[in-house]
């Protein structure tokens, strides 16, 4: 059953879980998620995932919003690029329950302002854990994707669905 937290995502989360095929996730885990104009923008400039995404959004499950490039916004805008920088700051105005976001200098900043993340990685892992997902060809699928995963967390993440 999805939850009906309030989820923030940036561009990164989408766009891997669309190149390997499992957008699907998000729909089994979430009632829906909204994104930032910025995030909408990034998306829309590739191919990849684009007519699954468009769809996501057509039939409102995909909200896009339009973020306030206040003070805050242009003080982290420094430490990131504008797509986290409009998700996170959305996030705490909104204050979201989860946040979606991959790169690490993003979740150090979301962190800081506390709030609560996970990435691509984070909703395969729910997904294994409901039985939606075979891990290890997923985290696979994902490196055969271009998406950079230490041996030391690939092995973490493996680990964590042997304990459920």
């Amino acid at each position: 059953m999805p939850s009906d937290d309030f989820v923030v995502s940036n561009t990164s989360p989408l766009l891997n879980l669309a190149l390997i095929d499992r957008l699907d996730l998000l729909r089994s885990q979430f009632s829906g998620i909204t994104i930032p104009e910025h995030v909408w923008t990034e998306l829309t400039t590739g191919d990849v995932g684009l007519d699954s995404l468009t769809e996501l959004r057509d039939d409102g499950f995909l909200s896009v919003v339009e973020v306030e490039e206040s003070e805050l916004f242009r003080e982290i805008a420094h430490e990131i690029d504008v797509g986290e920088t409009a998700a996170i700051c959305y996030a705490i105005d909104a204050d979201a329950d989860l946040l979606l976001i991959d790169e690490r200098d993003g979740r150090r900043v979301a962190r800081r302002h506390d709030l609560t993340v996970t990435g691509a990685i984070g909703i395969l892992l729910r997904g294994a854990n409901t039985g939606e997902v075979a891990l290890e060809t997923e985290l696979d699928a994902l490196r055969d994707a271009g998406f950079w995963i230490s041996d030391e967390l690939y092995s973490k993440v493996l680990a964590e669905v042997d304990r459920e």
